[in-house]
């Protein structure tokens, strides 16, 4: 089971329903990226990235530090791991529901 609150599962899948954001986790995923590496694939004001990467530290999904004047984000791989397993139980939940539904409704054909 999904050791996870409601509101911190709906902030997680809220963080990662915007595509700017999706994209910051994916480049994440290869390592450690500082904030004016994240911001370079997009055509968008380092403010705005930075509210991006706000939403995502707030989250759980990225964690920031400063050093010197650079900022550097990472990613929290176990954050994503909740996200994986909601959506592995919601899978196995609805899987022979939704199986046994068509074998119903091919069989009152």
């Amino acid at each position: 089971m999904v050791k996870c609150f409601p509101q911190e599962l709906d902030q997680l899948f809220s963080a990662l329903g915007e595509p700017v954001r999706r994209s910051v986790v994916r480049s994440l995923a290869t390592g450690e990226k500082s904030l004016s590496a994240l911001a370079e694939p997009f055509s968008m004001t380092m403010p705005a990235v930075m509210k991006h990467v706000a939403v995502l530290e707030r989250s759980g999904l990225v964690r920031s530090e400063k050093r010197g004047r650079t900022r550097y984000c990472s990613l929290e791989p176990a954050r994503l791991k909740e996200a994986q397993d909601w959506i592995a139980e919601t899978v196995a939940f609805w899987t022979p529901k939704l199986e046994s539904l068509a074998r119903h409704l091919e069989a009152s054909e």
